[in-house]
């Protein structure tokens, strides 16, 4: 159960507390005693990342920011240390926990309860017992005590929030989360938030000729579903829409081109850019960002069964391109195409589509780097390199040189789904550049998102990597449009 967060003006000595040092120095808010101050001062000297001092009556967290690194790397050692605390904080079984800072940067105690609320996260729907020690000891309340405003604390309180639905959505398995269930999940958020959320089912979808997402859904006995988010405030600052487009794949088998040994494990993830665009729209309502933001969610599963597309098929897409399937376990990219193409009706100024798409990019960049390839204008990029070091969701550029393309064509097709063994990121970039009309930034998170083991915070089985980025770099890109006017 997710922390709830208020804002507190003082400390009370009896108050449990963690305290952020931009020096060695011990504030006197904290009510120790000049034993405890030699204490935390000796082991301030030994450099240690956290200091624990137990007062019996209350607990005193110090933790030291780092110095001589770079400031978005100082914020990330912040959350580092937050989950770093997180089982330190369990076993001692806090009903509520003061953060404060002193001498530390603006925005430190907002860094700190970030940490704490993504290192808190537990998914325990399907546990037989009633409550879990997870959920039962961490603190019900993070009080905050500083500079912090109303602004701030909402901010993090509704990102925090999109991120644990849309980590618990990841986590679904498919035999309780279908394509029309996903629909059905992203409707009720839709009408929380505030924003208008359209379904169109698989006649309408059928009558729109969207040939990639009809073709992979062919295996399966569940129908496909395309959904439209829709986030338009009254006054919003951008003419043109940002339209975000997220795989949707509810559950990836490869098709008839099956996966075998343990690729197959945790495709229930593979709607993880779904959930991603959803929890972005559910921060811009929620937050209400001033922009027009659009969310594109094709979904369904791939199943090699029943009359599955084959190797050898040749489909046309929304835009009535036609594609030689060469691998059927390809499938993302060719409902993102359908996707990609058909924002095209809206003139957007700008299209993201997030996926778990290639094992390639997991490889190139491990789980370190966001893979990004882009045609789109460098003032967008330069933008989202600035904000994923601010979330420390990091993008790493890969080329989308035209000599690329060339390994897409195909002999009977306007081209192929899949190239040669080499690229592989790369290629399935080029795959969907083919269907924008408009600038184009395609996120690969394969290699982030599909985690067998915690990255701090960013816990293992789907951690929403980049719902924090975009949600930072929609309101970045809000902040910007105010100043030129």
């Amino acid at each position: 159960m997710k922390p709830e967060i208020q804002r507190i003006s003082q400390i009370s000595s009896e108050q449990s507390v963690i305290c952020i040092l931009g020096s060695d120095l011990i504030p006197e808010k904290l009510k120790l005693t000049e034993q405890e101050i030699d204490f935390a001062t000796t082991q301030l000297l030994a450099k240690e990342e956290f200091i624990l001092i137990n007062s019996y009556n209350k607990y005193t967290y110090l933790i030291r920011l780092k110095k001589g690194i770079a400031h978005y790397k100082v914020r990330e050692e912040l959350r580092r240390t937050a989950y770093n605390l997180r089982k330190l904080i369990k076993e001692n079984n806090h009903s509520e926990l003061i953060i404060t800072s002193d001498k530390a940067y603006s925005g430190a105690i907002e860094d700190m309860a970030e940490g704490l609320l993504l290192s808190f996260y537990s998914f325990n729907k399907y546990k037989t017992k009633a409550g879990t020690d997870d959920e039962k000891h961490y603190p019900q309340k993070l009080l905050l005590q500083g500079k912090v405003t109303d602004s701030d604390i909402k901010w993090i309180v509704d990102l925090t929030d999109a991120v644990y639905f849309t980590r618990d959505l990841i986590k679904e398995p498919v035999n309780q989360l279908n394509a029309t269930s996903l629909a059905g999940e992203i409707k009720k958020i839709g009408d929380s938030a505030g924003f208008n959320v359209e379904v169109l089912t698989k006649g309408k979808i059928e009558a729109l000729k969207m040939g990639g997402l009809l073709a992979v859904n062919k295996g399966s006995v569940d129908p496909p579903v395309f959904c439209i988010l829709d986030w338009h405030p009254a006054k919003c600052l951008n003419k043109k829409p940002i339209v975000l487009v997220g795989k949707g794949i509810v559950y990836d088998t490869g098709g008839l081109n099956i996966k075998t040994g343990e690729f197959m494990a945790g495709m229930n993830g593979d709607m993880a850019g779904a959930a991603i665009v959803t929890g972005v729209l559910h921060t811009v309502a929620k937050t209400g960002i001033p922009l027009h933001v659009i969310g594109l969610i094709p979904s369904t599963d791939n199943r090699p069964g029943g009359n599955a597309y084959t190797q050898g098929d040749i489909i046309t897409m929304f835009n009535k391109m036609s594609v030689e399937i060469g691998n059927t376990d390809a499938e993302g990219r060719l409902i993102l195409a359908d996707a990609i193409s058909y924002a095209s009706k809206y003139s957007p100024e700008l299209i993201i589509d997030i996926a778990t798409l290639t094992g390639s990019a997991a490889m190139t960049f491990g789980n370190q780097a966001i893979a990004v390839m882009t045609n789109a204008d460098r003032k967008y990029i330069d933008l989202l390199e600035e904000c994923g070091n601010d979330v420390y969701e990091r993008i790493a550029e890969l080329p989308l040189w035209d000599e690329y393309g060339e390994l897409l064509k195909s002999d009977v097709a306007d081209l192929k789904n899949i190239g040669g063994r080499e690229a592989g990121a790369i290629i399935a970039g080029k795959f969907l550049e083919r269907f924008a009309e408009f600038p184009l930034i395609h996120l690969d998170i394969a290699g982030t998102e599909m985690l067998k083991k915690d990255d701090y915070y960013r816990l293992k089985s789907g951690p929403a990597s980049g719902l924090r980025l975009l949600a930072t770099f929609l309101r970045r890109i809000a902040s910007n449009y105010s100043e030129k006017k």
